[in-house]
């Protein structure tokens, strides 16, 4: 059974210049996880984007967990949105309505979370608690 500890998204203003919002994405992420002294840590491994530029910030912005990571020594584990659908939903084409609903299932919450980011770090959350729980069970581990 897993269970939602804390769950958000960093949400930062437009009006703010580029350099000035990834900043406030480090800050606040460096605060959140030496608060909460995480073990791992698991991100999406692709984003797509609808344009070049958009493509180039979102790959600005995901730098930003990676160096945290780093900086706190904790391992990084990527995941694909493929896995990530497959692990939460069964089915690696389903759409964030149903990926949405089975996180809020999965979770035992009361609605679906949000922000839509904050839904989607939970299903890649469950994708890894899916991946360690199978390692584990080829390692012969138990818990």
């Amino acid at each position: 059974m897993h269970r939602a500890v804390l769950y958000d998204a960093i949400k930062t203003s437009s009006r703010k210049p580029f350099q000035q919002r990834l900043l406030q994405i480090y800050n606040e992420l460096s605060r959140i996880l030496a608060r909460e002294k995480a073990d791992v840590m698991a991100i999406e491994d692709v984003f797509y984007a609808t344009n070049v530029q958009s493509a180039l910030k979102l790959g600005h912005a995901r730098g930003i967990p990676l160096l945290v990571a780093a900086q706190q020594e904790l391992p990084v584990y990527e995941y694909s949105p493929l896995e990530i659908k497959n692990a939460v939903v069964g089915y690696g084409r389903a759409d964030k309505a149903q990926v949405q609903a089975m996180v809020q299932l999965l979770l035992n919450l009361p609605e679906i979370p949000t922000p839509d980011d904050a839904s989607d770090a939970l299903a890649v959350a469950i994708c890894h608690a899916h991946h360690m729980a199978a390692h584990d069970l080829i390692q012969g581990k138990s818990k």
